[in-house]
């Protein structure tokens, strides 16, 4: 069962990719899917045998109570709560999520989420993405009705769902899949506002096509990362050549060539070495000659575009080089030539600045020791590095998680939900906000949209990838 999900996993990485760490091959890469930490409503008591005083009535709960969300691979959820306005109808298309309105309460709206919830590859995604929004949207319903929506991996069978959503929705959140999002850009549907949770392919590099002005990109960039990662070690080493390390793995090529492309930016020298990793190990006679290499030709810094059990073996190899063969041989009274001089150690490369993705933290489930990456710069969401963080702690968190993978997909969820609502409430202008997946810049309703992420920095201290203030 565990090869077969993890093939999923992998097939899923080739259609998201763009999401912050594909499945497989980048561990926090899928950028684009989680599970949660909740309450759930008590047992109503049962009959007493006699009449009994009424009770005072329950306090109302605090505003961070929380409710069960169930994802692929846990333990079914509790049932809803009474009156929660919840109707779940499974294997039957749309799933309606709906509650009545209040009075008093702002405006309805209706939200669809379009999901590829039937495609084999991109199912368990699809589910952690649904189950971030939903979670978001039992915290803060504020009289809005979401529609979820099932959709397969055929573009005709999204486009579709889409028009059809178009017809009875004000909001459109989705689809997931990269090629999905480019067949909707590409067509002239895009009437109402829609929130694509992936980027078409070529998105942001010259000579793209521009979204539709009504179409909002937020997906999880794993390219985006690595300009991020760009700019923050131009400002920690101004001036210092930077060494890009990758192998032929597809995403760390684009991950290799974005951070290289912002350092040009900046006025700075880079050279990019591509490595041999047969099996997904880094060949070790090519690590013996980059260690060489480095020993006599030092850059200023290292970026890894790499996973994080490649970058481990890189920082193995950086700390191999001394030699423990004796250099004081004993010579006789007899001995003709005095000894050899004593050759000075090579200088250790161990703290040689090092920079990297959200790849090199493959989070909590992570069978692999990390305390060979202290001192290694990431970025990563706020969601896998600060627990205390104010919007992170109110929604719950997945319950039984082993994927760094799974819990990003979640909490873009979570903040998708809160983004569609503010543009709900406020179709036109800027907005910002403090989400779960990073600091959140958001234009529209005046022109092409625009949308902008900024990462948490972190660095890794005694196995622990820590926040820090770059």
């Amino acid at each position: 069962m565990n090869s077969v999900k993890l093939s999923l996993l992998c097939a899923a990485a080739a259609l998201v990719s763009a999401c912050s760490t594909p499945f497989c091959d980048a561990p926090g890469g899928l950028c684009a899917p989680g599970s949660s930490n909740t309450s759930v409503a008590p047992a109503a008591l049962p009959p007493a045998p006699v009449p009994l005083p009424k009770p005072p009535p329950e306090p109302t709960p605090p505003p961070a109570e929380t409710f069960a969300v169930t994802l692929p691979g846990m333990a079914p959820a509790a049932p809803p709560r009474a009156g929660a306005g919840l109707t779940v109808t499974p294997d039957q298309g749309p799933v309606r999520m709906a509650e009545a309105p209040t009075a008093g309460s702002a405006a309805p709206i209706r939200m669809a989420l379009l999901l590829p919830l039937r495609s084999e590859t991109l199912g368990l995604a699809a589910s952690s993405v649904r189950a971030g929004f939903l979670a978001a949207w039992e915290r803060d319903r504020d009289n809005i009705t979401v529609d979820v929506i099932e959709t397969g991996d055929v573009a005709q069978d999204v486009l579709a769902s889409y028009a059809r959503a178009q017809q009875q929705d004000d909001i459109i959140v989705g689809p997931l899949a990269r090629s999905a999002v480019a067949a909707i850009a590409a067509n002239p549907l895009v009437q109402k506002p829609t929130i694509a949770l992936n980027y078409p392919d070529g998105h942001g590099m010259p000579g793209a096509a521009p979204l539709p002005p009504q179409m909002l990109a937020m997906g999880l960039s794993i390219e985006e990362e690595a300009r991020q990662a760009a700019q923050w070690a131009a400002a920690d080493q101004p001036g210092s050549t930077a060494l890009i390390l990758s192998t032929s793995t597809p995403w760390q090529r684009r991950v290799a060539a974005a951070f290289a492309a912002q350092w040009e930016r900046h006025g700075l020298p880079s050279k990019t070495v591509e490595l041999s990793a047969p099996d997904g190990y880094l060949s070790d006679p090519e690590l013996v000659q980059l260690r060489a290499r480095l020993r006599d030709d030092p850059p200023g810094l290292l970026f890894s575009a790499m996973s994080a059990d490649q970058t481990r073996q890189l920082r193995g190899a950086l700390s191999d080089g001394v030699s423990t063969e004796p250099t004081n041989p004993i010579f006789s009274t007899a001995d003709a030539l005095p000894p050899p001089p004593v050759a000075a150690p090579a200088p250790s490369l161990r703290g040689l600045p090092i920079y990297g993705t959200s790849a090199l933290n493959p989070g909590s489930g992570s069978n692999s020791p990390t305390q060979e990456l202290d001192g290694v710069h990431l970025l990563d969401l706020p969601w896998q590095l600060q627990r205390d963080h104010p919007a992170v702690m109110v929604y719950p968190h997945p319950l039984q998680s082993n994927s760094a993978d799974i819990e990003r997909l979640y909490a873009l969820g979570i903040d998708a939900y809160r983004v569609a609502r503010e543009i709900g409430r406020h179709p036109v202008g800027r907005f910002q906000l403090d989400g779960v997946t990073g600091r959140l810049s958001v234009d529209f309703g005046e022109g092409a949209a625009s949308f902008e992420r900024t990462e948490q920095p972190a660095v890794y201290q005694n196995g622990v990838a820590r926040p820090v203030t770059p």
